[in-house]
């Protein structure tokens, strides 16, 4: 197979990951990657489905990734186990660089990416979709893609993909720019197979935050990151809200994948479910912000509750940024339907949920000071799914990623989840709504519809106690 590719590199054609990407042919080149220098640029190519074909199967490895050049010129080259295809294409609003590739592992030096140099800002990798995997780059200016290629390895050096950028006007980058597909694939159909049995039990979405070449908040010093944290304590409570018997219970990602804001609101609301739960870890990265700790849990509103919250919110919508989606045609969220009862039995229940999930957490680990709040997250918009965004704590805190990372605590916390998620279902079946939820506009603010504040403790469900004092 390896054969084959070499006979046939000089003709070789890069296939296309996402139909609408920009390829680019492989030209010949030195066996080691030089210092940038001017070039022609190689000339776009159609994609060839016999390249993906011939690929081997098992993912190739990222060992090392390093930056060349200055601001005019600029290289990225990426060591890989073996040769693979790409396609590059550029994003603008901010501007940005893709790379799609097929499934790669990342075995990079945990700087990697953090620290640009030239005409690159930062860059950022990961798996972006089942078998895919995308590198996305920031760059501070216009820049057109002058080659994207990958060297065979040779005489004991890896194979190598690289991307030279050249600094470009705007006008001429804007006419470069691709139309990429804004979703990495489609939800998965679950709504037919979890209904096809008549199984009629609550279904539970649990949403573990960012995920594939989004990392979310990350402790290097630790060596740690949000989504890796979150995927684990997800998995813990998926685990004992099935062994109730009473739920069904499904992740909008169940490995290191990165799932768009807008599908992760999608499955919820194709799957009809009852409670959507959004679970991330906070970070802070201003020096002396260590004493800053805890758990909260936040709806949905138009209007922060604080600067705070309105700074995690700006955070987390970013995530599709972040992966290098194209966000110039973001839908609208159930245009014209602003006020009607559904969107107002859905600010309820979200609020009342938040309230019992804050007292029975507080009974199991450090809450935040002001452990109830509410912003406008992208992730919490089903407009008729009940649904609340937990923060489990703060990665810059070098007590909370203890605690986070101590399967003592994954087991206490989880288990007062399990309590606040009967508690609340309970309380519905003890009070049905008088009218059922239909597609509304959730907008759930800092007060609940029943004008109970939700930044209090109070609340029905479970009785809330003040946050314990906890190492």
């Amino acid at each position: 197979m390896k054969g084959r590719m070499q006979a046939g590199a000089a003709a070789l054609a890069i296939a296309v990951i996402f139909a609408a990407t920009m390829t680019y042919a492989l030209p010949a080149q030195p066996d080691t990657p030089a210092a940038p220098s001017p070039a022609t640029p190689a000339t776009p190519v159609a994609a060839s489905p016999a390249v993906e074909a011939a690929a081997p199967s098992d993912p190739a490895v990222a060992t090392d990734a390093r930056l060349a050049g200055d601001e005019e010129r600029t290289r990225l080259i990426v060591d890989l186990s073996r040769r693979i295809t790409l396609g590059a294409f550029t994003l603008a609003n901010p501007y940005r660089v893709v790379v799609d590739l097929p499934d790669v592992i990342f075995a990079l030096p945990n700087e990697a990416g953090h620290e640009g140099r030239g005409l690159v800002s930062a860059y950022r990798f990961g798996l972006f979709a089942p078998g895919k995997a995308r590198l996305v780059i920031d760059v501070g200016a216009p820049v057109k893609i002058d080659k994207a290629f990958v060297l065979d390895p040779v005489d004991g050096q890896p194979a190598r993909l690289v991307v030279d950028l050249v600094k470009t006007d705007r006008e001429s980058f804007m006419k470069s720019v691709a139309a990429p597909v804004r979703r990495a694939e489609d939800p998965p159909g679950l709504r037919a197979s979890l209904a096809a049995n008549g199984d009629t039990r609550p279904v539970i979405v649990l949403d573990p935050g960012h995920g594939g070449i989004d990392s979310g908040a990350v402790n290097g010093a630790a060596g740690i990151n949000e989504k890796t944290v979150v995927l684990d304590i997800a998995r813990a409570l998926r685990d004992k809200l099935e062994a109730t018997g009473r739920y069904r219970t499904v992740m909008t990602r169940e490995g290191d994948s990165f799932v768009p804001l807008g599908d992760r609101v999608r499955i919820a609301r194709e799957l009809q479910a009852k409670l959507f739960i959004s679970l991330h870890a906070d970070s802070l990265s201003r020096r002396g912000n260590d004493d800053v700790r805890g758990a909260t849990v936040y709806t949905l509103s138009d209007k922060a509750s604080d600067a705070e919250a309105q700074r995690l919110a700006d955070d987390e919508n970013r995530a599709d940024l972040i992966a290098g989606l194209d966000l110039s045609e973001e839908p609208s969220d159930v245009a014209g339907i602003l006020l009607d009862l559904a969107q107002r039995e859905t600010k309820n229940f979200s609020a009342q949920f938040a309230r019992t999930l804050g007292g029975a957490v507080a009974g199991a680990a450090r809450m935040h000071k002001s452990p109830l709040k509410s912003a406008g997250f992208k992730v919490l918009k089903a407009p008729d799914v009940p649904s609340v965004l937990f923060e489990l704590g703060y990665l810059s805190s070098k007590r909370d990623v203890d605690l986070m990372t101590s399967p003592e605590w994954r087991s206490n916390v989880t288990d007062a989840m399990v309590t606040a998620i009967d508690a609340y279902f309970s309380a519905q079946v003890a009070k049905p709504s008088a009218t059922s939820i239909s597609v509304g506009s959730a907008a759930a603010g800092a007060n609940g519809a029943d004008g109970v504040t939700t930044n209090g403790m109070q609340g029905s469900g479970i009785q809330a106690q003040p946050a314990a004092i906890r190492p």
